[in-house]
Parts: structure tokens; sequence; C-alpha cells
């Protein structure tokens, strides 16, 4: 089940809001655990035990962790539940890929295991992972009950595609939390507007991604070519971010308070930049739980180059089993390590609008990395943008012609234009009261639109899901 359904819009989410309220305070992680594991159980039943079971795994070893106090106990403790948390991660998404590598190097024949991907595995895993580590450094409270411990691991909604909440963010919420009427209803207008964001943006453009990748790159334009990545870019953007502002929407009307994943990252000045507002909460796990322990930059230049290489890699590997989502991360690697060594000097001193142009145009290539299927597509399709044989053609003046008006939203919604208008008029005593008085009319505008595509339209992907 994904938010953007109509079964989750006015069957499952309505009904859990009801039993949320109509419980008594103690019942209410019950519930949510309830709503947790049905929800995640109506995409992947066959898998929900896997989940449990690495529930169980971290929630015994951050009880025994606090009951010793010896480093050895704790650290075998660790081990096992990261043993647990990575070895279920590894046999269910990565499995398939290492039998391919050493089929291919040893030229043997060992069956694919080809199994499905949980959903939400390499979300919650990371999830259970901080819990565990933050408890070994104690830096978070040990969780006694375990059916809070679910809870908060099958919270669904953040359960699917994030953003990445740690334990100690939610600690506190998780054993007691209180859900006021303008919270409710600034989670119900974080959950329209990225509600509107997915069906009403990302769908619509990402159409047009769909037919331009299904072409032959030999014949391509130069305009379609970056017609196309173009509307994959957007596309990726409007439906990952809003999807993650429908995630915290719905923890605030349910009384949690979940960290923003996206900052307006197309506005980024540089690619270090770029990821500290994209995905913020995934960059921020790495940096975490794993640059800082690899030494960060305490040890010298070389070392922390490498330390951002590893780092890079391995992002890379979290989004996909495969070669290109691994040189897909190399590329940032790559591209952060530059700015480190000195460019990002350059690019401070440059105009913005360059530095902005710069950064974006890395991003663009980036992300036909990201989405074509081989390093052959890519480089193909590579070609088209920068060396096609023809620079427009009538295909591509239609296309643009019919997607000009999308990309004209895109380009206005992605930055932080709106923000800053609609802050400039809540700002004004008059203004300000006019626009807090029909927001409400705008919301519903808004759902009643994205529901009536969702009912007539058939194309509503979810980018994140394979993740």
């Amino acid at each position: 089940m994904v938010f953007s359904s109509i079964t989750f819009l006015y069957f499952f989410l309505p009904a859990v809001l009801i039993l949320y309220v109509l419980v008594p305070k103690k019942y209410k992680n019950i519930i949510l655990l309830a709503a947790g594991l049905l929800f995640y159980s109506w995409g992947e039943p066959a898998y929900f035990w896997v989940m449990i079971v690495s529930s169980l795994v971290d929630y015994a070893a951050g009880i025994y962790m606090t009951k010793t106090e010896s480093t050895g106990k704790r650290r075998a403790a660790l081990i096992v539940s990261m043993v647990a948390d990575l070895g279920f991660l590894f046999v269910f998404k990565y499995s398939g890929f290492a039998v391919d590598v050493i089929n291919k190097a040893f030229g043997t024949n060992i069956p694919r295991p080809d199994l499905p991907l949980p959903i939400g595995i390499s979300f919650y895993t990371f999830q259970s992972m901080s819990y565990t580590i933050d408890i070994y450094r104690r830096q978070t409270k040990v969780q006694k009950n375990f059916i809070n411990y679910l809870t908060y691991v099958s919270l669904f909604p953040q359960l699917v595609a994030g953003p990445i909440v740690r334990y100690n963010e939610v600690a506190d919420s998780i054993d007691e939390r209180t859900v006021t009427a303008d919270k409710f209803g600034e989670g119900t207008a974080l959950f329209i507007k990225g509600l509107a964001k997915k069906v009403l943006i990302a769908n619509n453009i990402g159409a047009l991604w769909t037919e331009i990748k299904g072409m032959d790159y030999a014949g391509l334009s130069a305009l379609s070519a970056w017609l196309g990545i173009l509307a994959f870019t957007y596309q990726i953007y409007f439906d990952f971010s809003g999807y993650s502002d429908m995630a915290r929407g719905l923890g605030k009307m349910f009384g949690f308070e979940f960290p923003v994943n996206f900052d307006h990252p197309y506005q980024s000045k540089s690619v270090t930049e770029f990821w500290r507002r994209w995905h913020i909460t995934l960059g921020s796990w790495f940096r975490e739980y794993l640059y800082i322990p690899l030494g960060g930059n305490r040890h010298g230049t070389a070392r922390t180059f490498f330390n951002l290489a590893v780092v890079w890699i391995l992002t890379g590997f979290w989004h996909g089993a495969s070669f290109n989502f691994i040189l897909w991360g190399a590329f940032y690697g790559f591209l952060i390590i530059i700015e480190r060594a000195g460019f990002s000097k350059v690019l401070e001193k440059m105009p913005t609008i360059l530095s902005t142009l710069y950064t974006f145009i890395v991003t663009v290539i980036g992300w036909a990395m990201f989405d074509l299927d081989t390093a052959g597509d890519f480089l193909h399709y590579l070609k088209a943008m920068f060396a096609a044989k023809k620079l427009v053609d009538p295909l591509s003046v239609y296309q643009l012609t019919s997607f000009g008006i999308i990309f004209a939203v895109c380009i206005f919604a992605s930055a932080d234009w709106r923000k800053k208008i609609f802050d400039r008029i809540s700002d004004n005593e008059k203004y300000g009261k006019v626009l807090a008085a029909v927001s409400p009319a705008v919301q519903l505008i808004l759902l009643v639109f994205s529901t009536c595509y969702l009912v007539d339209a058939t194309y509503n992907p979810f980018l994140y899901f394979r993740f």
C-alpha cells in the first residue's frame, strides 16, 4: 500500500485515525503497531516476519547491553544485532548481485536466488541499527517494552521510504505524545502538500521520462534527450520529497515530529551543498555511523578522501544492487573530493547563477546514471544529450510544447520562491489573515484534484519503493 492510493486515503487512514482517537492513551501504540503491520503486510505479506525477527534481535540486544557493564559483552551484543540486520539486508537485496559477480568472475554457474525485496528493508534496517549503536554508545535510553519498540520500527508513516528516523529522535514520543488540533491541522496540510507534489507534479512530468526512456537513444534529438532527463530530475524530486512530506504530515497527525528530509536541493551551489539538502536523513546516517567512525577528517587529507570514497560508494550501493548504483555513488564521491581539494573555493568565487548551474547539470547527469539500466545505456544517452546528430526535431518541439507548463511548475515549486512569497504574505497583518482563511479551501481543492487523478490515471509509480 502506498500513501498515494485511494485505498490508503479513503479507507485505511480514516479507519486508523478514528480508532486512534477513540482508544485510551495506553492502547494507542497497539493501534499504531497493528496499523503498521497491516500496512506492511498489504504489499508484502510473505516477508513481514523479517522485520519482526530483526526487531526482536535488536530489542534483545538493547536490553542485554543495559544489563552488563562489560565492554566485551556489550560489543558482542552489538555485533550480533548488526550481523542479523545486515544479514537480512544482504540476503534479500544483495545476494543475487553477489552470485552474478561470482559467476562472472570464476565462470561458475551458481543459481541466482532472485528473492523479492521486502518493502522498506533498506530504511528500517538503518533505523534499527541506529538504535543498537546508540545504546552501545550510551547515547539513548533502552526501550524496555517490545510493543513500543516494534511500534517504532513498524511506524507506517515512515516505514516504506523514510525519512530515516533515528530512535533517539522519537524515543520520548514513542512512550508518550500529545496531538493538538493545531498540530493535526499542520500535519494534514503537510500531507496534502506532499500528495499534490507526488500525484499532480511527479506523475505528470514522469510520463515524459517514461516515454523518452523507452525510445532508441541513437535517434533522439538533443532537445528530447535533455527534456527526458530533466523530466526525471524533477520527477524523482517531487516523488520522493512529496512522500517525505506525507510521512512528516502523518507523523504530526499521530503526535510525532519527523526530521526534514529535503531543503530545495536544486538551488545548491555545490555538490557538497546538494547532499546537505537532498535525502538529509540518509546523509546524516552515513556521516554519524560510518564517516565519523572511519575517522572523518581527523587523520589527514589522504585518509579523509579515502573515507569520503568509502562512504559515497556505499551510499550508491545502498540505493541498489548493481554496478550502476556503485558508479553513481563513486561519481558523487569523486565530485565531493574534488570540491574538498579546493574546487569549492572556486565555486564560492563564481557568480551564484554559474555555481548553481554547474551543480544542477552534474546532478542531472548523475540522475541519468542512476536511472538507466546499464553503463552502456548511460553512455548512449549521454551522447544524445551532448553530441546528437540533430539538436531539434518536430517530436522534441511537440514534447516541449506539451510539457512546457508542467516544467514551469516544476522549476517554480522546486525553488524556495513559493515559501518566500507565502512567508511575506503571512507576515502582512491584512493579507496574512486572508491567506489563513483560504488555505483550507486550497488544500481541499488539491485533495480533490489529486483524487480525480488517482481515480482516472493508471500511471502512479513510486520510485523509492524499490529501495
